[in-house]
């Protein structure tokens, strides 16, 4: 039998396209709170951007995403579905044999460690975008001679012209280590991340479907995917936290030096609370995204392999 399926990673491209579209406005509000300044709390946030850039304020950067996650999530879920019949047939010599805990758990894994290599430039380009028409602050801003000034907002300005402009400008400016920035912080999150998300939504499938006979109901892939999404999502908060302040950061001038020291600087001037900055639009955002991705991909595997 042969493990490899393309239709997969097609599968995953549709679905991955799906919830780009479902998420992109909560991604905006969850990277402002994370990485921005002068918001109270989500609705505050939501309030501010309506008012500030109108609906479109909650569409910045969604052309990329769009390009990019979709491909991004095509490869995600074509490496977990082949990586799963692989592991199967190595141990029990059928790629179609259920996949234990421990399967689950290395295809995860496995799947958390090469997202990095595609997402975290997809993930930097997006919150660069996504972060360019924030206020800058004083603080981050020196005069000649290295005099900083007093901390007084100062309307930022639209640094990129688009997706292409920004990887060129940080091609440019910080060379191709520039486009990984955050990258190890996107480890940290997406290696459990995935655990966290592939396991409960296998789990929750079977719990919903107890005739592993027949194929799930597209309600119970539904309700399956946005509840994995809500979990993964929440417990990833911290380190999506750190990896949004890293990614944003050189957008004006470098504050962190690395994973450490932004943990560190973070909780030294915001408390531990600010880890969990965006957890109930991670939360909120994670169901819907997660929903439509788990339910886009099952029925165009289905649609793929009933031809």
């Amino acid at each position: 039998m042969n493990c490899f399926h393309i239709d997969d990673f097609i599968a995953g491209w549709i679905g991955g396209a799906s919830s780009v579209v479902v998420g992109h406005p909560l991604d905006t509000v969850k990277t402002r709170l994370q990485a921005g300044k002068g918001y109270k709390n989500t609705l505050h946030c939501v309030l501010m951007i309506y008012q500030k850039e109108s609906v479109s304020g909650f569409f910045k950067g969604l052309s990329f995403p769009l390009a990019s996650i979709t491909l991004y999530n095509s490869v995600v879920f074509g490496f977990f579905s082949n990586t799963q019949r692989i592991i199967s047939k190595l141990r029990y010599g059928d790629g179609r044999h259920p996949s234990g805990m421990l399967d689950l758990t290395l295809a995860s894994m496995m799947t958390g460690f090469v997202s990095v290599g595609l997402g975290a430039p997809v993930d930097l380009v997006k919150i660069r975008l996504q972060m360019q028409t924030q206020p800058l602050l004083a603080e981050n801003l020196h005069l000649a001679g290295n005099v900083p000034l007093r901390s007084v907002g100062i309307q930022g300005q639209t640094v990129y012209r688009g997706p292409v402009h920004c990887i060129g400008s940080i091609l440019q400016s910080e060379g191709l280590p520039g486009l990984y920035r955050g990258g190890g912080a996107m480890m940290l999150r997406d290696v459990p991340g995935y655990t966290l998300y592939f396991i409960p939504y296998t789990l929750l499938c079977d719990w919903l479907n107890p005739d592993r006979n027949s194929s799930p109901h597209p309600c119970s892939i539904w309700l399956a995917g946005g509840l994995a999404g809500s979990i993964s999502w929440v417990t990833a908060t911290p380190a999506d936290v750190v990896k949004s302040r890293l990614q944003a950061d050189a957008l004006h001038q470098r504050k962190y030096k690395g994973i450490l020291h932004c943990i560190v600087k973070s909780y030294k001037t915001e408390g531990i609370h600010v880890f969990f900055r965006g957890a109930t639009v991670n939360a909120v955002r994670g169901f819907p995204m997660s929903a439509t991705m788990f339910l886009g991909y099952e029925l165009s595997l289905k649609f793929f392999r009933s031809l």
